[in-house]
């Protein structure tokens, strides 16, 4: 017994013995694994100091996903030492699992890409003060998200063993069946997808629609449902559908605000009002809020039951929704301003009483 005890521990420590290349492998693999977290944080550190976005977006995608698929690689060697040298037969098929497994990391990759290559555009763009279109990025990264799951399910099927001819064929004929069971769901899908291409409005546009009683903010297209914050600040869900149905108006495109005024004069001022109708013209050509490229008009209109109206039609250079009123504000006040340096009164409804002079006199 003595005797054999230096083959036996030769034996043990040889590296063919399957427990010395468990500890080998589980070595390797946690060697790997403090390799990765501490070079690529490293590089990551370096890539966020650079002018372009790419470099770092995808070393940030790859960190989980690497981290995972050094496990999986170490996992499954470690199954099929232990398979092989022990005969027990944890796992039927570990190439075709780890194949899966693959896949999907693969998959999970590309979608962290997608997301944070979105995000880091944003912020991008955000951050230089420059107009951008945030409609379009979501819009692409869905459908670029989409198309990578979709040809994600298509080879894990492969994969399977199943056939991908036999699926599209399957499929082919099951979205006819499909198309009718879910046609208000499709709807919504191609309502979404001709906001993308008719471009009616933007995340952060303000609508409006004369046909349905909502207005507020655009905060998501979805391929679903739109949500809109009204100025209530509730949130409002609409399918997608209702917007090929209904006129949609959008305020937030607008080149100018229009100002549109009715203002009535005494009746004994009649004799003034061509000078202030004058004078009000001149102030408004020479606003600096008004645009002057826009129609400009300011006439006499009405000979109404208790004044002398004249209107105001023109157009402020901003269309900014608080700036305007301001500017409103102040082309009102000179208005009002006007008609008293000119000895004259805004009319209010009035009504005048004549009595007969019999009717007065006491009787006799």
């Amino acid at each position: 017994m003595t005797d054999n005890l230096p083959d036996m521990l030769t034996d043990f420590y040889t590296a063919d013995h399957w427990l010395v290349q468990v500890c080998a492998v589980l070595f390797v693999t946690l060697l790997a694994t403090f390799v990765e977290k501490k070079y690529l944080n490293r590089l990551y550190d370096r890539l966020k100091n650079t002018s372009t976005h790419w470099d770092d977006a995808f070393l940030e995608a790859l960190r989980k996903p690497l981290l995972f698929f050094i496990w999986l690689i170490g996992l499954s060697i470690l199954l099929e030492i232990i398979q092989s040298s022990t005969g027990l037969n944890i796992v039927k098929s570990i190439g075709s699992v780890r194949e899966l497994f693959i896949i999907i990391i693969l998959a999970w990759f590309l979608l962290r890409f997608i997301r944070i290559s979105e995000q880091n555009v944003i912020e991008q763009q955000r951050s230089q003060n420059e107009h951008f279109d945030q409609t379009t990025f979501d819009a692409i990264a869905k459908l670029l998200r989409l198309c990578v799951i979709i040809i994600t399910a298509l080879v894990i099927m492969q994969t399977l063993g199943f056939s991908i001819s036999g699926i599209l064929a399957f499929g082919g004929i099951g979205g006819i069946a499909i198309g009718f069971a879910a046609k208000d769901l499709l709807a919504n899908f191609f309502g979404g997808l001709m906001i993308f291409l008719d471009r009616p409005f933007n995340v952060g546009d303000w609508i409006r629609t004369p046909d349905r009683d909502f207005e507020g903010t655009v905060e998501h297209i979805g391929w679903r449902l739109t949500r809109i914050r009204t100025f209530d600040k509730r949130p409002l869900y609409i399918p997608n559908a209702t917007f090929s149905t209904i006129a949609v108006e959008n305020p937030s495109r607008m080149f100018n605000r229009r100002i549109k005024e009715t203002i009535g004069i005494r009746y004994q001022d009649a004799s003034k009002i061509a000078p202030i109708i004058e004078q009000v013209k001149t102030m408004l050509m020479e606003h600096e809020d008004i645009d002057q490229t826009q129609t400009l008009i300011v006439n006499f209109n009405t000979f109404a039951s208790s004044s002398l109206e004249f209107f105001i039609y023109t157009f402020t250079r901003t269309t900014d929704w608080i700036k305007y009123h301001e500017v409103k504000q102040d082309v009102l006040l000179k208005v009002l301003a006007i008609i008293e340096k000119n000895g004259a009164e805004c009319a209010f409804p009035t009504s005048t009483l004549y009595l007969k002079n019999d009717v007065l006199s006491p009787p006799a």
